[in-house]
């Protein structure tokens, strides 16, 4: 820590000595670049989150939670009957060791996990509570159990069609199921769709994968430690993802492995003990959950309200539909394509079910959010755009509030928490990122050092500047991926129905045994 003050406190000397001139030179570029940048991007991004007509639900959620929802009841509400099975999968027992692929499901599941469960846990649903009101969470477990099927689907269909190398190494994911799925169907445009997918995946994974995790990390260390330069966090985070991308799928898996049960259990762990502290209010707390889902209890836009911040938060923290979890569920050592698909319908349960349900409650216990205690109604804000909090807060800082409230060391716990939440977010998505661009430019070390090189380099940008066009241009390249990605599964659901109807027949008569390990 000493050593990272003394560097940064080495910049401030030199940033003075240069002189304001150049300071303010800086900043006139950025500001120009940006507007640039928004003017040229501004379009698609607005397609992208525009409301539905005379609503203010993104029809990018709603395409994402009816697609959720057809494949729930095509497959027969898959995600619940074969959920037992699904943890024993985890566990290694029906694992043979000689079947092809490079992670264990355990850590294929880990790796895609460490790609969803991020800032969005923290700040969105904090956002989304604080518009929404406590009834938004009823709506959000809904949609993250809906959008099981969605990971169910994407997942199977990812390693039934995944590329197998000599070398033991796999690549897959919506750009290999697109393009093989429509070929062996005979429908035209799979080539299209999965080159206009890789595009997308690339642009969300160096923009909201890496710039945007940079940049929020830097903002919660420099709020603990103080300001200095971002380019230092940037360096830092960019060498430590470089040792561990430079590895290949293998090394990512061994680090999520440990970094997302422990970032896990460090952010559900100080949950758990507010819940006890205050256990008490839990039963009021999951009362006001359920009154707020159906009568808004006067939050802005009512029960409708609730249900749209609902829906968007599940939609944006778990990224079912999307298509990147494919990606990493692909390297997974299995023969039996839709195993994997049982085991990606538990990363819905545990990012947007679990931990988006634990910091919902942490805040409504800690009664951050203002009641009229006549009506008990809640209190808007003076814009009368969201509800009222005891000191004004709102996103991540309303979240630190609330555990804040019983932990009063909170903060710190909760910056160690953003950086490991961006850290394993930025090398998942290297490696969706990695994918879609061997996709497109072909197999081989000097073409993925090339986009590792890229995406290190990335981060540093990241940490550093300010970019918000960026950033909203990347966010809207991952709901694009979305976009194609689910038009596509309606055409190629129907083999992923073949598969469970095959396994689920050798699973009931015994040919579907569990191996000793």
């Amino acid at each position: 820590m000493k050593r990272i003050q003394h560097l940064a406190a080495s910049a401030a000397l030199l940033m003075a000595a240069a002189g304001p001139a150049l300071a303010q030179e800086a900043e006139g570029l950025d500001a120009r670049v940006n507007a640039a940048f928004a003017a040229a991007t501004g379009p698609f991004v607005s397609f992208i989150f525009a409301p539905l007509p005379g609503t203010a639900f993104p029809w990018i959620v709603m395409w994402l939670v009816i697609a959720a929802t057809i494949f729930t009841i095509y497959f027969g509400f898959v995600q619940f009957r074969f959920f037992g099975h699904a943890i024993g999968l985890v566990k290694g027992d029906y694992s043979d060791p000689n079947d092809a692929g490079e992670v264990s499901h355990f850590q294929a599941l880990a790796t895609a996990l460490s790609g969803t469960v991020g800032l969005g846990n923290i700040a969105g649903v904090a956002v989304a509570v604080g518009i929404g009101g406590p009834g938004a969470t009823f709506w959000m477990i809904l949609a993250g159990l809906l959008g099981m099927a969605s990971k169910f689907t994407e997942c199977t269909l990812g390693v039934k069609y995944r590329n197998e190398y000599p070398d033991g190494s796999v690549s897959g994911g919506p750009m290999y199921y697109i393009s093989k799925g429509f070929t062996e169907l005979g429908l035209p445009g799979g080539k299209i769709l999965a080159i206009l997918f890789s595009v997308f995946c690339i642009l969300g994974a160096l923009g909201g994968g890496n710039m945007f995790q940079a940049n929020q990390a830097h903002a919660q260390i420099s709020g603990i430690v103080g300001e200095y330069p971002g380019w230092i966090t940037g360096v830092i985070f960019a060498a430590v993802v470089f040792v561990v991308i430079v590895g290949g799928v293998k090394s990512i898996a061994r680090v999520t492995e440990k970094v997302v049960p422990l970032m896990g259990i460090l952010y559900v762990g100080a949950a758990l003990i507010i819940l006890l502290v205050n256990y008490d209010k839990i039963g009021w707390a999951f009362g006001q959950i359920f009154a707020g889902a159906f009568t808004g209890l006067g939050v802005a836009g009512g029960m409708v309200g609730a249900l749209i911040q609902g829906f968007k938060r599940a939609a944006f923290s778990n990224e079912a539909g999307v298509g990147s979890a494919a990606i990493a569920h692909s390297a997974v050592r299995t023969k039996e394509p839709i195993t994997e698909g049982f085991v990606s319908l538990l990363e819905p349960l545990i990012d947007t079910v679990v931990i988006c349900t634990m910091t919902a409650l942490v805040i409504v216990i800690s009664q951050q959010l203002i009641i009229d205690p006549t009506t008990g109604n809640y209190v808007l804000n003076d814009a009368g755009s969201a509800i009222a909090t005891v000191d004004g807060n709102s996103g991540v800082a309303l979240t630190s509030a609330a555990f804040g409230s019983a932990i009063g060391w909170f903060p710190y716990v909760l910056a160690i928490a953003v950086v490991l939440f961006a850290f394993s977010t930025m090398i998942s998505w290297s490696y969706y990122g990695l994918k879609a661009w061997t996709y497109l430019f072909g197999e081989g070390k000097t073409t993925e050092l090339v986009f590792k090189l890229i995406f290190c380099v990335f981060i540093v940008i990241g940490a550093a500047a300010s970019l918000g066009p960026v950033i909203d241009f990347s966010d809207a390249a991952i709901f694009a991926m979305a976009v194609v990605n689910i038009f596509c599964l309606y055409f190629l659901m129907k083999l992923v129905r073949t598969e469970l109807a095959s396994y689920a027949a050798r699973l009931k008569s015994g040919e579907i045994r569990k191996f000793e390990h």
